[in-house]
């Protein structure tokens, strides 16, 4: 082996995590702050979660609510998505101060931010102390995007809303697709099967219809063997290959 692995001291080394945009409040009173520790719990039901500290601004107002939304940011927001997570709304209109849009959200009270291309609309179903944090999880009542994101079938294109990804302290951008779900069970394709060579096939045709054309009966004769001629006017009554004698 090239690298030799190292023991660490135990911690929150998970990488990469979406730094979301968690809105919560109503559309009149309405905070914004970053979260990191967020993931997706089940499918059926859709439950995800957020852990929050009891010391941050918005812990009493998602306690109270009971609803909020993550909203996902692309790389054009990162400077957006840092000062939310730094300042605390207690003192300041963050959505103001960033320059940031709320919409009216379709199926909760708290406000989707315009700017962020994917936004999932939950509800609190249980609240969990985790030591530092409360988990809340959440059942997942609504999701929306940019249209931009669909192609002309309705498919989700995730590529097109460049998303931010965060990394113990740093912001990074999604690099390239390098597969799909599934892919490493696909089958190798067979090579395709060489196409005739038209051009030749029909010369070689022409060629054995040239030799195959009618030659004189004296050239087209096998070697070895004689050739009979038909009785003409002359020699009628004659044997073949002989012609009559006037005595």
């Amino acid at each position: 082996m090239k690298n030799k692995r190292i023991n660490l001291a135990p911690g929150t080394l998970e990488a990469p995590i979406p730094p979301a945009m968690v809105t919560v409040g109503d559309f009149e009173n309405a905070n914004v702050l970053t979260i990191a520790w967020t993931g997706i719990l089940a499918t059926q039901p859709p439950r995800t979660y957020i852990s929050v500290r009891p010391s941050r601004h918005s812990y009493g107002i998602l306690k109270e609510r009971g609803e909020f939304v993550i909203n996902l940011p692309s790389v054009s927001l990162a400077r957006s998505v840092d000062f939310v997570g730094i300042y605390t709304g207690a003192k300041m209109d963050k959505f103001e101060r960033c320059g940031l849009t709320k919409q009216r959200s379709d199926k909760v009270a708290p406000p989707t931010i315009a700017e962020c291309p994917i936004a999932l609309e939950c509800r609190v179903a249980e609240v969990l102390p985790m030591g530092t944090h409360d988990v809340f999880i959440a059942d997942i009542v609504g999701v929306s995007c940019h249209d931009s994101l669909l192609d002309a079938e309705g498919k989700l294109h995730f590529e097109r809303a460049d998303l931010l990804a965060y990394a113990h302290g740093e912001y990074y951008s999604l690099g390239e697709v390098v597969g799909r779900f599934g892919f490493s069970t696909d089958k190798p394709k067979k090579a395709a099967k060489p196409e005739k060579n038209t051009e030749k096939f029909t010369k070689i045709l022409e060629s054995k219809s040239e030799k195959s054309e009618k030659k004189p009966f004296y050239e087209s004769a096998p070697k070895g063997r004689s050739v009979k001629r038909k009785p003409t006017d002359k020699n009628k009554g004659a044997p073949h290959g002989k012609r009559s004698v006037k005595k």
